[in-house]
């Protein structure tokens, strides 16, 4: 009977009493059915990327608040139009003067004096001239914010975008592993066959036959892993892109990469034109100094001009005519003398958060700097492991081919063979870590540099 099958019927056979013996403990617990699992879906890297776009609400968010700062560049253009209301009414006044004029009035002069049954009717304009800069420095406060909101959006999709990368090239890197490891326990079964055959011929020690059967054994563990580590990623995947977790997903891509010249400082100045962080605290700059005009504006001279246009009568079918019509117009200066230091409170606290803007900006040009340092740096280790590793594997299997066929003909042991299996397995694997870290590296650094897989 092949080790494999005796070494899980074994384990069933311990297993069985302890699972049938806690079934009634467990039932309340689980009692609901899993989710069946769905037809397989094929999934590409973009089409991850637009799936997490849909589904995530950081992004939804964002998008309301790039909407709200474009209403508000709407709200701040509008006090540099006339504001005219309409307004009407009726009054009943108990008590009112009443007067004749010796001659025919050229209007009713009851319009002065009030009515009992008084009717009104007017027109009223009102134009902001001048307010100190305010209106100015507000309005482009107001657009800087949009580009603040936009920028802030656009480094959420990065975000997002890095974030399906890793789930998605993790996937990919968890099948290679699975892989490798079916791999290396096909080999090692293989290997074990080959020697209980020789071992029934007598031409293999019992020694050999067991190291063969503990090897197969020690190279299960690492396949049930690697499977997990399949199914684990694959349900933060799915969570991430709105599927249900225990929706299969197949790859349609594969675990490689195309190496790049690494030109830092070209990476760095795209960085510092690019990076949505670095754009928002520039912009932060300008919005802070733009606060300054603001609070300096409380003690500047305003100017605001007005007209009122309407009718007033005691009949109202008989009200719009040139009789009981009235209009004034003027304007009004306002020329602050003393606040109580409030504008220079103000002031002081604006300036201050205009430095705190500058600083926050060097922060985050050296925070860029060491963000592109290490993707670099990342990019030059994972390559040199790739480069070392993807011509060995040829020589791998080579030296595998070499190790069993001279232990057939008794020029090689068996410990010759299951240490050239191993030999390829690792150097499988390390390509592959190596491939997986280069590909992180460059996702790393194009969010650093601000670059998207998808416009938009």
């Amino acid at each position: 009977m092949p080790y494999l099958f005796k070494s899980h019927i074994t384990k069933i056979l311990i297993l069985l009493p302890l699972v049938s013996g806690f079934s009634f403990l467990a039932a309340p617990l689980f009692s609901e059915e899993i989710p069946q699992s769905e037809e397989v879906i094929d999934l590409s890297l973009e089409g991850t990327i637009k799936y997490a776009f849909k589904y995530n609400k950081d992004i939804q968010i964002q998008e309301e608040e790039v909407k709200a700062a474009r209403a508000g560049i709407v709200g701040a253009r509008s006090i540099f139009l006339p504001h005219i209301d309409v307004d009407s009414g009726y009054s009943y006044n108990d008590s009112i003067i009443r007067f004749s004029p010796s001659t025919k009035p050229k209007k009713d002069p009851g319009i002065f004096t009030g009515y009992r049954n008084d009717f009104q009717f007017s027109l009223a304009a009102k134009q902001s001239i001048v307010n100190g800069g305010a209106n100015i420095a507000n309005w482009k406060e107001a657009k800087l914010n949009l580009r603040v909101q936009e920028e802030t959006l656009r480094a959420k999709k990065l975000d997002v975008e890095f974030e399906a990368k890793r789930l998605y090239y993790g996937l990919l890197f968890a099948f290679e592993t699975e892989r490798i490891n079916l791999e290396l326990v096909g080999l090692a079964k293989a290997h074990y066959e080959n020697v209980k055959s020789k071992y029934d011929h007598g031409t293999s020690s019992k020694f050999d036959l067991l190291q063969s059967e503990v090897r197969v054994s020690n190279y299960i563990p690492g396949l049930i892993k690697a499977e997990n580590n399949v199914d684990l990623i694959s349900a933060e995947l799915n969570k991430l892109i709105g599927f249900n977790v225990h929706t299969p997903i197949r790859p349609t891509e594969r675990l490689r990469c195309k190496l790049i010249r690494i030109k830092e400082q070209k990476f760095l100045k795209e960085a510092y034109a690019r990076n949505p962080w670095m754009i928002i605290k520039l912009l932060g700059i300008d919005v802070a100094k733009w606060a300054i005009w603001v609070a300096r504006s409380t003690i500047l001279p305003t100017l605001e001009a007005g007209m009122n246009y309407g009718f007033r009568s005691q009949n109202l079918g008989n009200m719009f005519n040139y009789k009981h019509n009235i209009w004034d117009a003027g304007a009004t200066l306002k020329i602050p003398v003393f606040d109580g230091f409030y504008t220079k409170a103000k002031v002081d606290e604006a300036k201050a958060k205009y430095a705190q803007a500058d600083l926050s900006k060097v922060n985050v040009v050296d925070q860029i700097a060491v963000d592109i340092r290490q993707a670099c740096l990342d990019l030059k280790q994972s390559a040199a492991i790739i480069n070392s590793q993807k011509d060995s594997i040829k020589e791998a299997r080579e030296a595998l081919k070499i190790s069993e066929v001279g232990y057939d003909n008794g020029v090689t042991t068996n410990l010759d063979v299951l240490d050239a299996q191993v030999a390829l397995s690792q150097t499988e694997q390390n390509l592959a870590e190596g491939i997986y870290d280069y590909l992180m590296a460059r996702a790393s650094l194009d969010r650093t540099r601000g670059r998207q897989y998808l416009k938009g």
